[in-house]
């Protein structure tokens, strides 16, 4: 991980001319609040298992890389603006975001997921459980299109929010009924809340979807070199070592 540079910082870097597939540094931006995959460290640091997957790529195609953290609504337009090159946050492939920019092979994938308070008398995560109940979720993602196009539309109120834990707050507090997530960012959250918070009420069938690494469109050279490192560590057993850091299972 030496040929890596890891450069934290809340702004944006300035407009550059668009970095080629061998350029000697990429620009990677992602979240930084969306634990345990990109999250802020107390000393303004970036972490978490896409910063690390961030740095094995890098190292695997011995280059070196800036990471920055851009808020999640603005992560594609910033992306098409040229203000970075690639975006390693947890971003899903779908097929509205592949009119804009151009995906990655996957480098995990994850099914939606909801929970609610511990003494809540849900039962089930279908829309006939959700009508005349208030779901949050984070704005501007998958859980968030699930959300308003199955449970807003069979009587569900749907609340948004800027970021995961803005919406994992109002469910431990009482003010959503229930929140959908991507399950694997929710069960991180629920044992770091404790048993006397939250419950895991089930996941949401069909939801299965693939994260990759978002890259501007006509940038295929840079694309298929990030494909080549993905597949590099897996092979080599670096990816599986970052994942148990995180999870006691496979999630690619």
């Amino acid at each position: 991980m030496k040929p890596v540079l890891i450069a934290a910082a809340l702004a944006l870097l300035s407009l550059t001319p668009h970095a080629s597939a061998q350029d000697a540094t990429i620009r990677i931006a992602t979240e930084g609040a969306y634990p345990p995959f990109n999250y802020m460290q107390p000393d303004g640091s970036i972490a978490g298992l896409d910063v690390e997957m961030a740095n094995a790529l890098c190292a695997e195609m011995k280059a070196t890389c800036t990471i920055v953290a851009q808020d999640w609504d603005g992560m594609i337009p910033a992306l098409i603006g040229g203000k970075f090159d690639a975006i390693i946050a947890s971003m899903s492939i779908t097929e509205e975001r592949k009119q804009q920019i151009d995906f990655t092979d996957k480098y995990y994938t994850t099914p939606l997921a909801v929970v609610v308070q511990k003494d809540s008398p849900l039962k089930g995560v279908g829309v006939a459980d959700m009508a005349g109940k208030t779901v949050g979720a984070q704005a501007a993602t998958t859980q968030a299109n699930y959300a308003d196009d199955v449970y807003a539309k069979n009587g569900a109120e749907v609340k948004m929010y800027p970021t995961q834990d803005e919406a994992a707050t109002d469910l431990q507090n009482g003010r959503v009924d229930a929140l959908i997530s991507d399950k694997f960012v929710v069960v991180d959250w629920l044992n770091k809340a404790g048993k006397d918070c939250c419950r895991l009420l089930g996941d949401v069938p069909g939801t299965e979807t693939e994260a990759g690494i978002g890259i501007r469109k006509g940038d295929d050279a840079l694309r298929e070199r990030f494909n080549k490192a993905i597949k590099a560590i897996v092979a080599d057993g670096t990816y599986g070592k970052i994942v148990a850091k995180y999870f006691p299972f496979d999630i690619y």
